[in-house]
């Protein structure tokens, strides 16, 4: 088994240098989200000078930083000092949990839970620190699985890459900054136990001679009739090496002991694991389906595992959506499109259906589903990004959205407009013209580039992750569990928190503070965008004034705040959006002059 460079993560000299990086971002999202109320004690060349006072234990926390449109934190990780009974202190990420926890309010149960979380996100921050990173500038120019592997994070997530139940052998082959290509292990479980869906295109047969080669098949059907087996009543399935030899060989035992699930082997195409760490792309044949699969590690709050009741609506649900986004004539225009979730596998284990009536991670251990890839879908001289790239920072501390826009030769208001044209108008039409709402954090999207330039997006994730706020829309009988009754106040809070909170106010600051944008000038681009959508559909018009984006006043989300109070579950399928949120704050597009007053 190949062994991972445990010291590329264990270095000092990264360690404190990643601890300062980790620490302000502490402070900094939780300040935003209202949990911490730093002390300003002074201001000077733009910046407010700030302290966190833990009086009980005769420490603060001082550093300068800048606060900008949505409560945004922009922390100077070299400003931090740790003043201890008037000395200055070590900086620990973990210990500064534990010193601000009266504050922050984790329960005792929890804390040790997200302790261990921050020291794995820590590491794989040190891991990637200590490596061969590449720049911003070089990443401006790679293709698409050298970005995805480069990314660091979810950007607002205090612990966004744990990855607990990993170890060090598993970290070199599985987490996605470090991986080699890998084989994917195939079961068939028999057909009492094992429930196949697809959309109506594709049947069983077909999908497994599109991912399988004909001697992968050919194998696995002997492997059944060697144990006097008929490979017609299986399901073949993969799943992740790791929760092969980790869970399924000891939960499942039962059932592989009687021939229930059989062990069929590697197939021959190689794979990388996604940002998403259950996800896998075909490096062998990018055409290919990604393929997503239960991983009973903790990551990012909860256990990432996959239920097999899902999977049973998931193609369903995707036909459903990817006919309303392809018969949509603006979204057409707009190369707007989801990535397919075509079909999916799951295995239910019938002694935790039996013994426990609530929801668990034991009931949704062996599932998977596979999603169609993007790389069939470009043109010549296109590429991919994930759109968790404009948000990238290298290791040097350069952005890569500024050497995007470089690289494009366009001016930054002209590159940001049809960046807003392509992410931010379908979403809007998908809003006011369906009432349905995605998730579109930079993770799930992927951008089409042209020059450097986005010229279009794809959503992906639709199954988990796709509501329709509205219940007098008749669906299909599989698809209804998208439905949600949403109060008209809270309509607009998804457009607030996944754009605005999300993604938009770390645009905004990147350019502010990196390139030749002041934030005042984004939020009037994109108050133009959406203004420019309006104007393009005047049908809709009473829905923009009963849905206002241009309200005073907006309270997103609060996503550091939620995983605090329940790490195993951030949000109920059936009341999505009652959750807490960072308060009330300004909206910065509210106030915005019309576009033609700001310098091109």
């Amino acid at each position: 088994m190949r062994k991972t460079n445990i010291e590329a993560g264990h270095n000092a000299a990264v360690w404190e240098k990643v601890t300062r990086l980790h620490i302000s971002k502490i402070i900094a999202e939780l300040s935003h989200e209202g949990i911490l109320q730093p002390q300003l004690q002074s201001m000077q060349n733009g910046w407010r000078y700030y302290r966190l006072r833990i009086e009980r234990l005769q420490t603060e926390y001082r550093f300068k930083a800048k606060v900008m449109s949505l409560q945004h934190w922009v922390v100077d990780p070299a400003s931090i000092e740790k003043i201890v009974a008037g000395d200055t202190a070590r900086l620990e990420a973990m210990r500064c949990i534990i010193e601000l926890n009266d504050q922050i309010g984790i329960a005792p149960e929890s804390l040790p839970d997200y302790m261990e979380e921050v020291a794995g996100t820590l590491y794989a921050s040190a891991y990637i620190h200590g490596s061969d990173a590449l720049s911003a500038e070089a990443l401006a120019q790679a293709d698409y699985q050298t970005i995805e592997r480069a990314m660091t994070g979810h950007p607002r997530f205090i612990i966004n890459n744990g990855r607990i139940g990993f170890d060090m052998d598993d970290y070199a082959q599985y987490a996605p900054e470090a991986a080699a290509p890998l084989s994917l292990v195939w079961l068939a479980g028999h057909k009492s136990r094992a429930e196949f869906s697809s959309i109506g295109e594709l049947n069983y047969q077909q999908l497994l001679e599109h991912e399988l080669s004909a001697a992968d098949i050919a194998g696995f059907n002997e492997r059944l009739r060697s144990k006097g087996l008929d490979p017609a009543d299986y399901y073949f399935m993969p799943v992740h090496p790791w929760q092969w030899y980790n869970k399924l060989l000891n939960i499942l035992a039962p059932d592989i002991a009687a021939n229930r699930l059989v062990c069929l082997g590697y197939s021959e195409d190689k794979y990388l694991p996604q940002q998403s760490i259950r996800t896998f792309f075909n490096n062998s044949q990018p055409q290919k389906y990604y393929v997503k699969t239960a991983l009973a590690i903790l990551n990012m709050g909860y256990v990432r595992i996959l239920s097999p009741y899902f999977m049973r609506t998931t193609p369903a649900i995707n036909e459903w959506v990817h006919a309303i986004v392809t018969a949509d004539p603006y979204l057409r225009q707009q190369g707007f499109c989801v990535l397919r979730e075509v079909a999916a596998v799951g295995y239910t284990n019938q002694y935790y259906e039996a013994a426990l009536q609530a929801d668990s991670p034991y009931k949704k251990m062996l599932a998977a589903l596979w999603r169609e890839s993007p790389v069939s879908m470009l043109q010549p001289g296109q590429r991919l990004t994930t759109m968790a790239a404009l948000l990238h920072t290298d290791t040097s501390g350069n952005t890569l959205l500024p050497e995007l826009v470089k690289a494009s030769g366009l001016a930054t208001s002209a590159w940001v407009r049809q960046y807003l044209r392509c992410y931010l108008h379908p979403l809007l039409h998908c809003f006011y013209q369906y009432d349905m709402v995605f998730m579109p954090h930079g993770e799930n999207i992927v951008l089409v580039l042209e020059n450097n330039v986005p010229v279009r997006a794809i959503m992906k994730d639709i199954g988990e992750e796709v509501t329709l706020m509205n219940t007098r829309i008749s669906l299909p009988e599989n698809a209804r569990r998208i439905q949600v009754e949403v109060p008209d106040e809270l309509r607009t809070r998804p457009i607030f928190t996944q754009l605005f909170d999300g993604i938009f106010r770390f645009i905004a600051a990147i350019l502010d503070e990196q390139h030749d944008l002041p934030e005042p000038h984004f939020w009037q681009l994109v108050a133009a965008g959406i203004r420019e959508y309006q104007q393009q559909h005047p049908a809709l018009k009473e829905k923009f004034a009963k849905y206002d984006l241009f309200a005073e006043r907006i309270a997103p989300d609060a996503l550091n705040r939620m995983q605090i109070l329940n790490s195993r579950k951030l949000r109920d399928r059936s009341n999505p959006f009652d959750v807490p949120t960072i308060g009330v704050v300004e909206n910065p597009v509210a106030r915005c002059s019309p576009i033609s007053n700001m310098p091109q």
